[in-house]
């Protein structure tokens, strides 16, 4: 008498877990598809640096009121142009900046499209989420840099040693500072998304997390040194705990996930 065996229950919860269509790509059609989505988010990016280029009538554009906003923090409210093309270059370098700014949720959703294909169709739902997330993360971490961090750090370079040095800042050098220190200071605050995120899918949970927070506050300190553009220890601490604070509202987020 022969014994067929019963196929095993599958649970709903496994039929969901896959889309239908999946299958394994091949090398080649991983580069392919990383080829296209660097396409998508360059062209976001050459979109954003139009739109923050094209002048609005009344108002200007978004790139000449950004440098009127940050040259007002300078000594003086004035910058110097010292070539034929510093002031237009520098023009071009913050346009550059903005422009990667705007098209940020464009260039974390063709990430998150990327990575997805690779995920079950449960935790899919929890990436949509991300790009909002990690958007106003980011405009909240450059509105923190400009009202609360910047001004510590103009007040401190602009005024040492001033019985020694006329302090008569260059337009590409001041603005290249500036834009940069907001930019990654605009980064470190997505980490508590980051971190709720990778619970969320279960790439390390909270208690793991939680287990690194001496070696993070040690960390906090090496980041702030590091992108501080100042040496004094005040204005490395106004950068480096919030740094920390941040990582310990990722724990907290990360325990709901």
């Amino acid at each position: 008498m022969a014994i067929t065996e019963s196929p095993l229950p599958v649970s709903p919860d496994s039929q969901e877990q896959h889309a239908p269509g999946d299958r394994e790509m091949t090398l080649l059609e991983h580069l392919e598809e990383l080829r296209s989505r660097l396409v998508a988010a360059a062209i976001a990016v050459v979109v954003g640096i139009l739109v923050a280029l094209i002048p609005i009538p009344g108002f200007g554009s978004i790139t000449e009121n950004v440098i009127k906003l940050l040259a007002e923090k300078a000594p003086g409210g004035n910058l110097l142009a010292l070539g034929p093309g510093e002031a237009f270059f520098t023009f071009l370098e913050v346009a550059l900046i903005i422009g990667v700014a705007l098209s940020m949720p464009v260039i974390i959703w063709q990430l998150l499209s990327f990575v997805t294909p690779a995920l079950y169709e449960n935790e899919k739902k929890y990436l949509l989420i991300a790009v909002p997330g990690v958007t106003l993360s980011f405009a909240i971490g450059v509105l923190f840099c400009y009202f609360l961090m910047l001004p510590f750090a103009i007040a401190f370079l602009g005024n040492f040693q001033t019985d020694i040095f006329d302090q008569r800042w260059a337009a590409e050098r001041y603005l290249d500072f500036v834009t940069t220190f907001m930019f990654w200071v605009g980064l470190t605050f997505e980490l508590p998304i980051v971190m709720y995120f990778l619970s969320k899918l279960g790439v390390i949970s909270a208690q793991r997390m939680a287990s690194f927070r001496k070696y993070a506050f040690v960390m906090a300190f090496v980041i702030g040194a590091v992108i501080t553009p100042t040496p004094d220890p005040i204005n490395q601490t106004i950068v480096s705990l919030p740094i920390y604070l941040l990582f310990e509202v990722g724990i907290l987020l990360a325990r709901f996930a």
